[in-house]
């Protein structure tokens, strides 16, 4: 299953090389994702609703300019599933969110589940998100990190911010929680399971296909 991703952000060459080698590292057997950047149009961050909005029209023109022909799904590098349609569009390549996947694969086990953010505009999308999908009878709500955009490839200033929102989950009885960023590698122990929404996204797409 070769999947075609796009970042939803302007990223430099050394975070795009991190990406790619962090999809390699998730990606089942037989499961390639190939990541490209997003390119002038795309924001430098999300720091504002406006970046978001632009954010999704970056990611919708650059996945319609590319070719489809070797691709099995579109998967947008990013958590808020920019360009990602509530109502499937019957597309011949459907493009599919890793935050619909995933947030759907813990409702049907019966999880309540939360999530964390870098900020609160992210907070705010993903939480609206949620709801377009369906899934706010599952969803316990975000909490949001505060952390600035220099902190997504830095894993350990992460999840020692992650570690204070999963107790707060933990105390509610939430057992789970989506990472709300696609590209953070998820490495704290705790009870609270942390969700990293791509390995997760790229786990049941692979399921999908050998069924």
């Amino acid at each position: 299953m070769k999947i075609h991703s796009v970042t939803p952000v302007r990223v430099d060459a050394a975070e795009l090389t991190r990406r790619r080698a962090r999809y390699r590292r998730l990606s089942p057997p037989g499961v390639e994702v190939v990541l490209e950047d997003g390119g002038p149009e795309a924001p430098p961050q999300f720091a504002t609703r406006d970046d978001i909005e632009t954010s999704t029209s970056a990611v919708t023109e650059a996945l319609a300019k590319a070719s489809a022909e070797d691709y099995a799904v579109r998967m947008p590098d990013c958590v808020l599933d920019p360009a990602v349609p509530v109502t499937p569009d019957g597309s011949a390549v459907p493009t599919v969110g890793m935050l619909r996947l995933t947030a759907s694969h813990l409702a049907a086990t019966g999880t309540i589940f939360g999530a964390v953010t870098r900020n609160h505009i992210i907070g705010e999308a993903l939480a609206e998100r949620i709801e377009e999908y369906g899934l706010g009878p599952w969803f316990a709500g975000v909490a949001v990190l505060d952390l600035d955009f220099d902190t997504i490839p830095d894993t350990l200033r992460w999840n020692e911010a992650v570690r204070g929102a999963l107790d707060e989950f933990a105390a509610r009885g939430v057992t789970a929680v989506i990472n709300g960023c696609s590209a953070v590698d998820t490495g704290t122990p705790h009870p609270v399971q942390l969700v990293d929404p791509a390995e997760r996204a790229l786990r049941l797409l692979a399921a999908g296909a050998q069924a």
